[in-house]
């Protein structure tokens, strides 16, 4: 089975920058504003990170977690909050709720992704 991505109008190596910034942002955040097919993008590489961050092998999961998280501190908050944070819960660790109304000047449809 393949899996087939968005390509959100970038390069691969524009759309792969994009998306550690964003998990970054959302990990140090918590919750960010984005356009719904940009959440729904990011999704599966937050989960991917805070299942990293459950296992018992903290070495590696943090070496692999680091491939995509460039920020130490993030980095921190991801193996001492978040992951913690999710033992007991098998997946689903985000949610995406989308907003009323459109962006104002392109009038892009508008979500914020949260961990729950």
């Amino acid at each position: 089975k393949t899996h087939k991505r968005r390509k959100l109008n970038r390069t691969s190596s524009h759309r792969l920058a994009m998306l550690r910034n964003m998990v970054t942002s959302l990990i140090k955040f918590e919750r960010i504003r984005t356009t719904t097919p940009k959440a729904k993008t990011l999704r599966p590489y937050a989960e991917r990170l805070v299942t990293y961050a459950k296992k018992a092998n903290q070495q590696h999961g943090m070496r692999l977690a680091a491939r995509v998280v460039r920020e130490q501190g993030a980095l921190r908050k991801l193996f001492e909050v978040i992951g913690p944070r999710y033992t007991e819960r098998n997946g689903g660790y985000t949610r995406i709720l989308k907003l009323a109304k459109p962006r104002h000047g392109d009038a892009a449809p508008m979500s914020v992704i949260e961990f729950v």
